[in-house]
């Protein structure tokens, strides 16, 4: 039997292997391979497909879970606790986008409402794209990182009004008048958000319970599925979108227990339709009028690359960045991002955009997309170019000169004194360290948030850029004694080191580092220890997998201490052998386990001694120690007595400890 559309479908899957495979090797994103595929086997293309509308049926599909996703991951919680970068930051960035280009194109006589919508498209960036660059890169934590994040949150969000009052746009309302439209539409809105609300907060979460009760993986995710596609349907048929019911469903969701499972089992479905979406998306690129309007398409690419990186870095100088940190977040965010498409499909659909302003959005959208990991790589030499301008010191600096959060000019004159550079985790941690040992430290900071609330509690922390020679010398670096530097720039952080380093020759520099990359660049440019917290971390699972099969703690404590000395070439190379007292026969004790038990009220061993009980000869256990409140008696008398909350640390093979669990609960089931 020949199934077309299964045909088309086996053959959209192997032209994106191959064409995402290649995009990967060039680095270019997996959505761009995914429009790429489109473009190839669309009608546009070699009309490789035949079946359009079955694959705007599967991108449907794709877009709802796609923002169900999105709905599961911005809980009522993170939706009602977002800060100063989100709500301001990406409010300028999106209305000044929006603003500008509407401005711009109604000038160039488009009318209103299309121009307005091309506005709100163009404010729109890739979170995926930027987040996997931002990972990969190790920035998430930086200074520019976290301000992108919290501009494209704004972003994602401000989303869904958009897709609700796209068909206002349009002026395509069913009502008679504008007026009763947004009236019926705001009455029905507060309706659906009621009963959202009211199921995340009582109907959902029961149901979802007995579904997992029942211990049935199949029924679980076909519940999910099943609670999001009957949400959207819902919101349909009220004349709302899918898209939106779908958010509403990943909303009800999150709200639940179980929402980080309910999200691992629906990604993988998410990325298999939304590709579908994408694809789609693809298969209307008309490429003859693209390359018959190529000139004025890359006069619009350079336009929308130089606004947005111009709006978004000045978004960021107001949050407080200084210049570079600012250029980096508009270096990052730059781009017109996915949902740009979902609604410019609206805007298609609704005739608010006509099919040749659409191929022009889609061929730009395409072209800043594939750029993005290109020029994400060029960021930091781009902002260092930059700084070079003779531009004013409050641009280059920010809008909180250093030491002015601080409520005085300049710190103390320090000698010899602990200067921690970063106030994060580590930098807090350090800072606790040297107050409970009486070592004078002063801390600088890229965040003015931070550096508000930790002066108000009275800790030496100031507003700076440590890249800069002068911020350096106002906190007195040339007389460190000891300089940590605990950023999350990598790039920020080599300058920093070499700055240091060039004003302060006797100073002992330890680098935090979060990767084994770039460690030998870090001790040329001056820096005496380099932390990396990978490496760091692998050394203590290690030690507590050795604990786990009984090596001595002497030997664990040596043998970490080699690995330490030796840098890090036993990890690179691991040539370097065991200690003899570590070899793999001392390394297993097979079939040997240490479990803890807890004596629960009403247990049967409750009020017997450890002799009437008798655990070595009825059960082959061995007591190693027991626990009694906050006291541990090892080696127990076999005349103790055992009391209700006790807890036993016993050692045997799996089966004596699984029998053994009978006599610390009267359920027969405690353990």
């Amino acid at each position: 039997m020949n199934i077309p559309f299964l045909n088309d479908v086996i053959t959209i899957f192997l032209l994106s292997i191959g064409v995402v495979f290649l995009s990967s090797k060039l680095r270019i994103p997996t959505i761009v391979g995914f429009m790429i595929t489109g473009i190839l086997a669309g009608p546009h293309g070699f009309k490789l497909v035949n079946d359009i509308a079955g694959v705007n049926v599967l991108s449907e599909i794709g877009v709802a879970l796609l923002l169900f996703t999105i709905g599961i991951e911005f809980s009522f919680k993170n939706l009602f606790r977002l800060k100063k970068p989100a709500l301001l930051g990406g409010g300028i960035q999106v209305i000044l986008t929006t603003a500008v280009v509407t401005f711009t194109l109604t000038l160039l006589r488009l009318n209103f409402t299309t121009s307005l919508f091309i506005g709100c498209l163009t404010s729109l960036s890739s979170t995926a794209i930027v987040l996997k660059i931002l990972q990969e890169k190790a920035e998430t934590d930086s200074p520019h990182g976290s301000t992108a994040l919290a501009i494209l949150i704004f972003q994602d969000i401000i989303v869904i009004p958009l897709i609700i009052f796209t068909p206002f746009l349009s002026g395509t309302t069913t009502a008679d008048t504008p007026l009763l439209s947004a009236l019926s539409l705001l009455i029905t809105s507060i309706v659906i958000l009621a009963a959202v609300i009211l199921g995340a907060r009582y109907a959902i979460p029961y149901v979802l319970l007995q579904i997992v009760r029942t211990r049935n993986r199949e029924l679980f995710i076909l519940s999910t599925i099943t609670i999001c596609f009957a949400v959207a349907w819902l919101t349909h048929s009220a004349g709302l979108s899918i898209a939106i019911g779908a958010f509403l469903a990943g909303i009800i969701i999150s709200e639940s227990e179980y929402s980080h499972q309910i999200l691992g089992n629906v990604l993988p479905l998410r990325d298999v339709f939304s590709s579908f979406f994408f694809i789609s998306v693809g298969m209307l690129l008309n490429t003859t009028q693209l390359f018959s309007q190529l000139p004025l398409i890359l006069l619009i690419l350079m336009a929308v690359i130089i606004l947005k990186i111009s709006i978004s870095t000045f978004a960021a100088i107001i949050l407080g960045h200084s210049l570079r940190s600012a250029l980096l977040t508009g270096l990052y965010i730059f781009q017109v991002g996915e949902f740009s498409f979902i609604l410019s499909r609206a805007g298609l659909d609704y005739t608010i955009l006509s099919p040749e302003l659409y191929n022009i959005f889609l061929a730009v959208t395409v072209l800043t997309m594939a750029l993005t990991p290109f020029i994400a790589d060029l960021a930091p030499s781009i902002a260092s170019t930059f700084l070079r301008l003779p531009l004013p010191p409050r641009i280059k600096h920010g809008l909180f000169p250093t030491g002015d959060l601080k409520g005085s000019k300049k710190p103390a004159a320090l000698q010899d004194h602990l200067l921690i550079i970063g106030y994060g985790i580590t930098g807090r941690s350090i800072a606790r360290a040297a107050k409970i040992a009486n070592i004078q430290y002063i801390a600088l900071e890229m965040n003015p948030e931070v550096v508000k609330t930790e002066s108000a509690n009275g800790e030496p922390v100031y507003y700076g850029d440590a890249t800069y020679d002068h911020v350096l010398h106002f906190v007195n670096a040339n007389h460190a004694k000891v300089v940590v530097i605990a950023t999350s720039d990598p790039a920020a952080t080599q300058r920093i080191t070499s700055n240091i380093r060039t004003i302060n020759s006797k100073a002992q520099i330890i680098v935090r580092a979060l990767h084994l990359d770039g460690i030998e660049q870090l001790r040329k440019l001056g820096a005496d220890e380099v932390v990396v917290e990978d490496y760091e971390a692998s050394v203590e699972i290690f030690a507590r997998v050795l604990e786990r099969y009984f090596i001595p703690q002497s030997d664990i404590e040596q043998f970490v201490s080699d690995l330490r000395s030796d840098g890090y070439d036993m990890i690179r190379k691991l040539s370097k052998p065991l200690k003899d007292n570590l070899d793999a026969a001392k390394l297993q004790l097979p079939g040997v386990e240490i479990n803890t038990y807890r004596v629960h009220l009403g247990a049967k061993i409750t009020g017997k001694t450890l002799a009437e009980i008798d655990l070595r000869k009825k059960y082959g256990i061995t007591l190693l120690a027991l626990r009694r409140g906050d006291k541990i008696i090892s080696n127990p008398e076999s005349g103790l007595s055992i009391n209700t909350d006790d807890i036993l640390i016993l050692m045997g093979n799996d089966d004596d400890l699984a029998n053994v669990q009978q006599i610390f609960s009267v359920e027969n089931n405690g353990k």
